[in-house]
C-alpha cells in the first residue's frame, strides 16, 4: 500500500507543530551525546543494544499505561480501521540501530557531536530531497528547485565550518 496523495492547497505551519521538530533536535542532540558516552565506554555496538534495550522497556511502560488508560472506554464505541504498514516501515529499527552505532563512533572522533550533528542533518535534507524527487519509499515525486539546492549547499558550508573551524579543531 501506498500514503496517500498529499492535500493539492498549501498548508499552514502550526506553531506547536514547529516546537515539536525543533525540540526532537534537542533530544536527539541528546540520544547523540548519551550513546557517544556509551559508545566510548563500551563500543559503539553496546551503545546500541543499550539504546534500543531502553527504548523497548521505555515503550512497554508506555503501552502499559495506554492499556490501562483505555479500559474505561466503552465497548460499543467505533474504532477507525486501520490499513496495515508497508513492509518496508518497519526498516525502521535497522536504520535506527546503525545510526546509534555509526553516531556513537563519530561522536568520539575528532568530528566530535556538533560536527556529527551537522553531518547527520546535511545527509537528511539531502537524502529526503532524493527521496522527494524519485518518489521513493511511497512519497509523491516532486522537482527540485534551486533553493532545494542552495539548502543543501548552505547546510554543507555550515557543517564544514563547524569540521574544521570549530573549538578543538586540529
Amino acid at each position: 500500500m501506498s500514503m496517500p496523495a498529499p492535500e493539492e492547497t498549501p498548508r499552514r505551519s502550526n506553531p506547536l507543530h514547529l516546537a515539536l521538530a525543533f525540540a526532537s533536535g534537542g533530544l536527539l542532540t541528546l540520544m547523540a551525546h548519551f550513546n557517544g558516552t556509551l559508545g566510548f565506554h563500551g563500543g559503539p555496538l553496546f551503545a546500541s543494544w543499550t539504546a534500543h534495550a531502553t527504548g523497548t522497556v521505555a515503550a512497554l511502560v508506555f503501552l502499559a499505561i495506554l492499556a490501562l488508560l483505555s479500559r474505561g472506554k466503552r465497548a460499543g464505541q467505533s474504532q477507525e480501521k486501520k490499513t496495515r504498514a508497508p513492509l518496508w516501515a518497519y526498516l525502521g529499527g535497522v536504520s535506527g540501530a546503525l545510526t546509534v552505532i555509526l553516531t556513537s563512533e563519530s561522536v568520539n572522533s575528532p568530528v566530535a557531536l556538533s560536527g556529527t550533528l551537522a553531518l547527520g542533518l546535511a545527509g537528511q535534507v539531502a537524502f529526503s530531497l532524493v527521496a522527494d524527487m524519485f518518489g521513493l519509499l511511497g512519497l509523491s515525486k516532486r522537482r527540485l528547485t534551486l533553493n532545494d539546492f542552495g539548502s543543501v549547499a548552505l547546510i554543507a558550508a555550515g557543517s564544514a565550518l563547524i569540521i574544521l573551524f570549530g573549538r578543538g579543531a586540529p
